[in-house]
């Protein structure tokens, strides 16, 4: 049977939050954002992997006590960087899991988006598993401009799309692509796929799976969980 994992990138600092928590950690109306988010893969990804900084496992392994939260997940220390990170958990992934024995479709997603619509969840490992790699995203909704504060051009804002997670890809694909030497150019995981000469396809999404950065977006998100948005 097909296999799904789901990589939840959990190892950053939340700096801009100002708190002493990174904002994963951080309270969403009645459990730490993290769990909210392995909630939303619950039940359809066939195992869950967090990449956590290894600073703040027991920290984590603490909290999952406190709110005995049992949801069955898989630890990997993190790296320097969000590409190291990846690179870890499917470096661990490739160990530990039997990749030619099924279709294996592998999703990242991010730790501070908690509310991202399970439904999109499974469009994107089907697509995955169907051999497309795939990433969520939203039309833009604002007028674009591309250059610098003394010039400027303006483009078609219907050919502009703002990037979510989860991404989704074949296992073995993606394995490969961070085989590659880690550059700048790779802001996602869809552009290190997408430098070894493949195509990636959108899925729409909504404003709902919105990224916790600052303070506003908790608030933002309680309304979406009481239902107020």
């Amino acid at each position: 049977m097909p296999n799904k994992i789901a990589i939840i990138a959990a190892g950053g600092s939340g700096t801009r939050l100002q708190s002493n928590l990174p904002k994963q950690y951080l309270l969403l109306q009645d459990k730490p954002v993290l769990m909210h988010t392995i909630l939303a893969f619950s039940g359809i990804a066939d195992r869950i992997i967090i990449v956590l900084n290894e600073e703040m496992i027991e920290t984590w392994r603490s909290l999952c006590q406190d709110y005995q939260f049992d949801i069955p997940h898989e630890l990997v220390s993190g790296g320097n960087s969000r590409f190291q990170s990846v690179k870890n958990a499917l470096c661990y992934i490739a160990t530990n899991t039997s990749l030619f024995d099924y279709p294996t479709a592998i999703a990242v997603h991010d730790a501070a988006r908690p509310l991202v619509d399970r439904s999109l969840i499974v469009k994107s490992f089907e697509l995955a598993l169907q051999g497309q790699s795939n990433v969520l995203a939203t039309p833009s909704i604002n007028s674009i401009r591309i250059g610098d504060k003394s010039a400027s051009k303006a483009i078609d804002r219907n050919n502009v799309w703002q990037i979510q997670t989860p991404q989704s890809f074949p296992a073995s694909l993606l394995i490969e692509a961070f085989e590659q030497d880690e550059t700048p150019m790779f802001t996602d995981d869809a552009s290190v796929v997408e430098q070894k000469g493949h195509s990636i396809q959108l899925i729409e999404s909504t404003e709902r799976n919105l990224k916790l950065t600052f303070a506003a977006d908790f608030k933002i998100a309680e309304l979406y969980l009481k239902g107020e948005l």
